[in-house]
């Protein structure tokens, strides 16, 4: 029985001894749970397009608008939205019975002009020949010479009138300016086109559908990229999938500025993209989204955009095992007072030893992030051009963000998510 015991006592013990070396084995083999996993990528030679993206609305390039000059009912429309006309047709007609009546009052007072004229003429005839004859004063003449000069201005002012008069009779009757596509009519016949200097109406437009561009806001930081003759991709809301292309013809020298005082104001610059392709379907006032191809860059090295961060100067210099709590304490100094500091551009390159003469705590065996400040160029949607500080086939850090924005520190030993 006592042996019975004994054996079932070394039985429990020699368990616990077993489970305690597992135990001790798995945190002996297994990686530390802190260590950093982290994507990679070779730096390669590529291609880079700088893009500016906008958009905005699909315009024609040339559009009409026609008004009236005087106020009139609308008698007529000869055409309806859609219709093809050529310059000098007839489009809209307004009622003339009130504009012909000042007409022929204006016909009335230069025949009376005319008359009067006629008159003051043949009495300024007579007053000559008479004062030749010493018949009448000098005083006398004088006085038939400015009634005759009043009205020669009198029949020039008539005539004027006159002129004027069946000019405004002449646009009763408006006709196309020029060859194009009726793209909108907004009175209906028995309505009044109100005319004028300062209350005009446009009653129909005109437009050429065969030339269209795309007028977008550019940002203030975008538009100084931008040159006229710049290619442009242009996406098209209404049709999926399709690419249309066109050239920046226009861009303002003044800018637009939307919620002026506030922390939403936005300054943007309006540019004009001439597309070289109409497609028939393409309608005025469709959406468009731009990409305009600033500069392209070929057989450069790249880098991911993602893999680009910035830390503070100095950064080679702080230890890779602070805690989190330490770096953001490192960051509010950085941020304020005498100690502030520059950032610099750089990113994380793997290498099988640390950068420099260091030891690193606990004799950790790589790899290795090393940070290595840059100078980038253009960027496209994806990759950086970069001018300095990297070679061809380096591996650079491209994932997570979080590791790369905030948590890597130089010379930090990582994992490699590929070895995983």
């Amino acid at each position: 029985m006592v042996k019975k015991k004994n054996k079932k006592k070394i039985i429990i013990i020699s368990g616990f001894v077993v489970l305690l070396f597992i135990i001790i084995a798995v945190n002996i083999f297994r990686k530390d749970d802190n260590t950093i996993k982290v994507e990679v990528e070779e730096v390669q030679r590529g291609t880079v397009i700088h893009k500016v993206n906008a958009s905005g609305k699909i315009q024609p390039v040339k559009e009409i608008k026609i008004s009236a000059t005087t106020s009139a009912w609308i008698t007529e429309i000869t055409v309806k939205e859609g219709d093809y006309v050529k310059a000098g047709q007839l489009l809209i007609t307004l009622d003339a019975k009130q504009h012909q009546a000042t007409v022929d009052q204006a016909k009335s007072l230069v025949k009376s002009a005319e008359a009067s004229l006629i008159r003051v003429k043949a009495q300024k005839e007579r007053m000559e020949t008479l004062n030749k004859q010493k018949l009448i004063s000098d005083q006398e003449l004088e006085i038939i010479i400015a009634e005759y000069e009043l009205a020669v201005n009198q029949l020039k002012q008539t005539n004027a009138a006159l002129i004027s008069r069946e000019d405004e009779l002449i646009k009763l009757k408006m006709t196309a300016p020029s060859d194009g596509i009726v793209t909108q009519i907004s009175k209906e016949v028995g309505e009044m086109a109100v005319g004028g200097m300062f209350q005009v109406q446009t009653l129909l437009s005109i437009a050429d559908l065969t030339k269209m561009e795309v007028l977008v806001d550019v940002n203030e930081n975008d538009v100084i990229f931008i040159s006229i003759g710049d290619t442009t991709e242009i996406e098209v809301d209404a049709f999926q999938d399709t690419i249309f292309y066109g050239i920046v013809s226009e861009i303002a020298h003044v800018a637009e500025t939307s919620n002026f005082g506030t922390q939403e104001q936005v300054t943007n610059f309006k540019v004009k993209v001439r597309m070289m392709e109409v497609h028939p379907k393409i309608r005025p006032g469709m959406s468009a989204n731009t990409n305009i191809i600033t500069d392209i860059r070929n057989n450069v090295l790249t880098i991911p955009i993602q893999s680009l961060t910035v830390r503070y100067e100095g950064y080679e210099n702080e230890l890779n095992y602070k805690k989190k709590s330490d770096k953001s304490d490192d960051d509010k100094k950085y941020r304020s007072g005498k100690e502030r500091k520059k950032l610099i551009e750089l990113v994380f390159v793997i290498q099988d030893k640390p950068a420099g003469d260091v030891k690193i705590k606990g004799n950790k065996k790589g790899p290795f992030a090393v940070g290595k400040p840059i100078k980038v160029g253009i960027s496209s949607e994806t990759h950086y051009e970069i001018i300095s500080g990297l070679e061809e086939g380096e591996k650079v850090v491209t994932g997570s963000y979080k590791a790369i924005s905030r948590d890597l520190k130089h010379n930090m030993v990582v994992a490699l998510d590929e070895d995983e």
